[in-house]
């Protein structure tokens, strides 16, 4: 029997988007080729309803594309709703609530997935010389871009060669022809990580790539989660229910059963292609390509009117920002909240294009530790950016607890008004980062270490838990009845809702 729900049926997800508005089924004929991209940038940059393209040029009737499966939404009461769906809450879920989600299943024991003899992705099989990546809709995203991408919105499934952990892990794939595709295999990357040890072995690796997952696990397979935590577990007590997963039909792995497509084959140990390039999640497109591990399919199911979901990374937000970024932002509150430091908040603010994490600093705490600026920054630093977490965001942002971290607006505010140049600023060159990052010098990416640094924004006051002065603003200047008042009154005044939370 089929998993149902939007956290773990991704059938279930698009038509919970579509009956709430925040999803528009496309009839119109629009073409993979850069057409459905730019559609999708534009309702990115509009928080449109997210685009279920329904009748694609070119290729097999039935097939669709979903864009934007991530975005911000305009929708009454929910901004955040499409991120809140893959967990199965609410669309009116706030930032801080999600957060807390994501921690308590953290803390859980793992619910072990459950190996059903069946399911939906297997509703179609292609194997031998029937398999055919160009039947499918594959995108090209950009006009500069290297090739099409295939795998934007899916997480590759490898397992290590003693069979101890399974990881999901969300990394790009391009087409390269009807049967390979060719990706970067980081090796701080959990897939890469995997990749070595079957290298070492001098053997191929085992691998499928699973596009339309349960929306739950492909959130979890973006999370920083520590090495040798299988993500399968995880999402089990995220959603309260075992992912059903079916093994594949040529390798041994296992994937979720009503998956809409998943591709299996293997990772060659040495053999190369060139990849890109591709429009970054940081917002630039970059003109060189870079040979990358080729990855072959052998084998290819998939659902009947298949919906394959893209990301077109860019200027934010996108999923690189909404999903990645609220995962690190989880991650991140856990690791300081579990070393004692005076954290009250974490946020991965989704306009920064994963750059920088904002942490709010509860100051009465942190008054009643002595600590100062320096030694404050200093145990930030040495908590994220000794983890994967900080491995991924090089900026770290101090600000008292009377911001929300969650609004840019506030954190610019902040920002401008409560850094100190020059002695707010703590640097940490010798610690390592993604290399991915645009503004790092030739030489901090070769070798993946520099442009860290730690600003703060705390006032000489806060350190004691005081305050140069009061928020003068609608939270801060009026009394709970006035601002109750106000709220209630908010379109009778002739406003539209909602009005100011």
């Amino acid at each position: 029997m089929t998993q149902h729900g939007s956290a773990l049926n991704f059938r279930d997800f698009v038509e919970e988007l579509l009956a709430a508005g925040d999803a528009v089924d496309v009839r119109t004929p629009v073409s993979p080729t850069l057409e459905a991209a730019a559609v999708t940038r534009r309702v990115y940059e509009t928080k449109s309803p997210a685009p279920l393209f329904s009748n694609l040029t070119g290729s097999e009737p039935g097939f669709r594309i979903l864009g934007a499966p991530a975005g911000l939404s305009r929708v009454q009461g929910g901004t955040y709703g499409r991120l809140a769906a893959h967990f199965g809450l609410p669309r009116d879920t706030t930032p801080r609530d999600l957060l807390e989600k994501l921690i308590t299943a953290m803390h859980a024991d793992p619910v072990a997935p459950r190996v059903v003899e069946t399911g939906p992705c297997k509703e179609n099989i292609l194997t031998g010389d029937d398999v055919d990546l160009e039947r499918f809709p594959v995108p090209l995203l950009h006009e500069q871009d290297g090739g099409r991408y295939f795998g934007t919105y899916g997480f590759h499934v490898v397992r290590t060669p003693d069979e101890r952990w399974t990881s999901w892990s969300v990394s790009r794939t391009m087409l390269r022809d009807r049967t390979t595709l060719v990706g970067p295999c980081m090796p701080q990357q959990h897939l890469g990580m995997i990749h070595r040890m079957w290298r070492e072995k001098g053997e191929r690796t085992p691998w499928a790539m699973v596009f339309g997952a349960p929306p739950a696990a492909l959130a979890a397979a973006g999370m920083p989660l520590p090495a040798e935590v299988n993500e399968d577990g995880y999402v089990g007590a995220l959603t309260g229910s075992p992912v059903e997963v079916v093994r594949t039909e040529t390798n041994g792995l296992y994937v979720p059963a009503n998956a809409e497509i998943v591709l299996e084959g293997y990772i060659s140990p040495d053999e190369t292609a060139p990849e890109g390039p591709m429009g970054e999640y940081h917002g630039y497109q970059f003109a060189e390509s870079k040979l990358q591990p080729v990855f072959h399919v052998e084998a290819v199911t998939y659902r009947d009117d298949p919906i394959l979901p893209i990301c077109v990374a860019g200027l934010p937000p996108e999923e690189n920002h909404t999903v990645w970024g609220t995962m690190i932002s989880a991650t991140s509150l856990d690791q300081l909240r579990s070393s004692g430091l005076p954290v009250e908040m974490a946020w991965c603010s989704y306009e920064a294009a994963t750059c920088w994490i904002v942490v709010s600093v509860d100051t009465r705490r942190l008054a009643g530790t002595g600590m100062s600026e320096r030694q404050l920054c200093d145990a930030v630093a040495d908590v994220l950016f000794g983890s994967h977490t900080g491995w991924l965001v090089p900026k770290v942002i101090l600000v008292a607890d009377d911001i929300d971290i969650t609004d840019i607006d506030q954190v610019v505010w902040a920002m401008a008004t409560r850094y100190h140049p020059g002695t707010g600023a703590y640097l940490y060159p010798d610690t390592p980062g993604i290399p991915m990052v645009p503004y790092l010098t030739a030489d901090e990416t070769r070798t993946g270490r520099g442009g860290k640094s730690v600003m703060s924004c705390l006032q000489p006051e806060q350190l004691e838990g005081g305050a140069r002065g009061t928020v003068a603003g609608f939270r801060h200047s009026y009394p709970e009845d006035m601002r109750k008042r106000v709220l209630e009154n908010w379109t009778a005044y002739g406003f539209s809702a909602p009005g100011p939370r």
